[in-house]
């Protein structure tokens, strides 16, 4: 799969809460499907394709452990995902330090400047 397309599958399995609340606990350490669907009010095929699209965008693996099967977290999608955003986030910064400039540089502007002068009101004729 191309990196664009596993971009694609990565931050759409991370776009659920469901799957992300998964992933925070598989940080944690390997756990069998029972452990993971425990805080869920949902049923366990429901657990189950939550997963499948987990192991789809390769961010979980199952092993095998006697009668087990436990989940493991996988770091590269992560860090792919991880690495793209970063080159955006150094665009972000460049763009808000070219702001910060100009905002300086306008307030610099209006301290030279004096104040308006206050404006009389002017006297209403009758008609």
């Amino acid at each position: 799969m191309l990196l664009s397309g596993r971009l694609d599958a990565t931050f759409t399995a991370l776009a659920d809460p469901t799957r992300r609340a998964i992933l925070t606990r598989l940080a944690a350490g390997a756990a069998p499907v029972t452990e993971l669907a425990r805080p869920f009010k949902m049923s366990q095929p429901a657990i189950s394709k939550h997963l499948k699209v987990l192991e789809k965008a390769g961010l979980i693996s199952r092993g095998r452990d006697a009668q087990r099967r436990p989940c493991r977290i996988e770091a590269k999608p992560l860090a792919e995902a991880s690495e793209w955003l970063e080159s955006y986030r150094k665009i972000w910064e460049g763009n808000f330090e070219k702001l910060e400039a100009l905002l300086e540089e306008l307030q610099e502007a209006d301290k030279k400047q004096p104040p308006p002068a206050p404006k009389t009101p002017t006297p209403k004729t009758p008609r």
